[in-house]
């Protein structure tokens, strides 16, 4: 996964997985042993050797897993410089800055992904972990037995360990897709050249981030997705707002396909669709597949140790516990939130229950999370499906940004916040805030439900002007305006009659 074999590359490679490491001998018996070092691990393994306990953390590929190598960081990056490429040609129209007449240098903004990602490297780095005092073994570790690991021929005895492996791309069953090649998340950020034509599979958060930063590289983007709109998890009408601004960015989208086959020739591939009257070739030159994930709980030996899993992953109880109860589980391996926050804040729950005998529960766990499309979508809490699924009746408030001023001023109009509380409160039961920010946006509503804060506390809360999370305060007054009854009204028209 990492090419181009370039200086940013070396030292990445230096960092998560030194070329000639030799694993360490291993203690007699450790406190904790780690399996997997991307976020959930590292986060756990850093804790507890921290704490004083005596930690091993096994990696089959690079440490900083995911996230550093082929999620987070990258993507972040590249959609970044996409955004700035879309900026300057939209300068012109939008705010009379200079035209833009050239074509950017996609060569030159992966150079860059690849710099920062080296650059950030050492926080997940071999070398910090041994400062830390933690034993770092790569290579590929299995149970063999409800207290042990072995890798390479060396058992590690622990008190208690934790699986951390994480998930990766899902390839479904598509006639011919193996054979004509394409790319995931782990592959696509080693390109140095832009396709021409991109055809992406799936349109979750992953397709459509990429998707959109593509389309603004200069690809012609075609999104292939068997729904009815893109990003099914969210509201249709906030995933509506990001095709849209999708569709201007050039991207097409084919909802509601069913792909028969693939087929490669040459150097084009196509993606053959069922259409109303027959087969409908998509032709492009490369093929993005971003269709879901699964977990990674191949080669482990679960079964030797007594650890149930299932196509979900490894089954935890809400103190993630597995079915051994010697062993935890963090991150993608065991949670539907497969979010980089999540997996941390997951791996604190591990170290607190796993050394401690703590009682904190994943279930009381407030994780918001962000799609960085343009504008972006971000979410916390429940859905107004999953709370009258659950029994409770909801109050629900929509605040276009079209009424805030710095909204306005930015340019940046498209989006709106919804905020759904238990009827007749203020209790906040989540929030969906799209617009141009939404990720920086949305942890004021998470502290507050954190918190068990209500609207009416953030209401109260002074906010700069102009800022865009003035949008938050117009939902209280909102709420506020919707206290004012007519019964309410006449009480206070009958009060003012004899103020004099």
């Amino acid at each position: 996964m990492l090419h181009p074999p370039d200086e940013q590359n070396r030292r990445l490679l230096e960092n998560v997985h030194p070329p000639g490491w030799v694993n360490p001998e291993p203690k007699s018996r450790y406190h904790l042993v780690v399996i997997g070092a991307g976020t959930a691990g590292l986060v756990t393994a850093a804790a507890a050797a921290g704490l004083g306990a005596r930690v091993a953390l096994v990696e089959r590929h690079l440490m900083g897993g995911d996230c550093l190598n082929v999620g987070c960081v990258p993507s972040k990056a590249i959609i970044r410089a996409a955004r700035a490429w879309h900026e300057a040609r939209e300068a012109h129209r939008l705010f009379g800055g200079p035209p833009a007449v050239e074509r950017g240098d996609f060569g030159a903004a992966m150079e860059r992904m690849r710099r920062i990602r080296a650059d950030l490297s050492s926080i997940d780095s071999v070398h910090r972990f041994l400062d830390l005092g933690v034993d770092v073994f790569l290579g590929d570790g299995r149970f063999v037995g409800p207290a042990a690991v072995e890798i390479g021929g060396k058992r590690l005895e622990f008190r208690r360990a934790v699986i951390g492996t994480g998930g990766r791309p899902d390839a479904p069953e598509i006639p011919g897709l193996g054979a004509a090649g394409y790319l995931t998340n782990e592959t696509i950020f080693s390109l140095t050249a832009l396709p021409p034509r991109l055809l992406v599979i799936g349109a979750g958060p992953v397709g459509c981030e990429l998707a959109q930063a593509f389309a603004r590289f200069g690809s012609q983007v075609t999104v292939i997705d068997r729904g009815e709109h893109a990003l099914p998890r969210e509201d249709a009408d906030a995933a509506g707002v990001v095709e849209r601004a999708m569709e201007r960015d050039g991207v097409v989208f084919r909802r509601r396909a069913s792909i028969i086959r693939v087929e490669r020739s040459g150097g084009e591939r196509l993606i053959v669709l069922q259409g109303a009257t027959g087969e409908e070739p998509v032709r492009g030159d490369e093929i993005l597949l971003a269709a879901g994930r699964v977990p990674n709980v191949e080669g482990l030996d679960l079964e030797a140790a007594g650890i149930v899993y299932d196509r979900a992953g490894v089954q935890v109880n809400d103190r993630l516990r597995t079915s051994n109860r010697r062993v935890y589980a963090a991150g993608d391996i065991c949670s539907g939130f497969h979010f980089t926050h999540a997996a941390d804040a997951l791996a604190r729950i591990v170290v607190q229950n796993a050394l401690f005998h703590g009682r904190a529960r994943a279930s009381r766990l407030i994780i918001p999370w962000t799609t960085y499309t343009s504008p972006e979508v971000a979410h916390v809490g429940m859905y107004e499906k999953d709370a009258r699924t659950a029994g409770l009746q909801v109050d629900t408030l929509t605040i276009s940004m079209h009424q805030v001023d710095r909204a306005v001023l930015d340019g940046e109009t498209e989006g709106f916040l919804r905020v759904h509380l238990k009827k007749g409160t203020d209790r906040i039961l989540g929030a969906t805030l799209v617009a141009e920010h939404a990720g920086e946006m949305i942890s004021e509503i998470s502290v507050a439900m954190t918190a068990g804060l209500g609207l009416r506390r953030i209401g109260a809360t002074i906010h700069p002007y102009p800022t865009q999370a003035e949008v938050f305060r117009k939902a209280a007054d909102a709420w506020r305006r919707k206290k004012l009854t007519p019964s309410v009204k006449r009480v206070l028209q009958l009060f003012f009659r004899f103020v004099r």
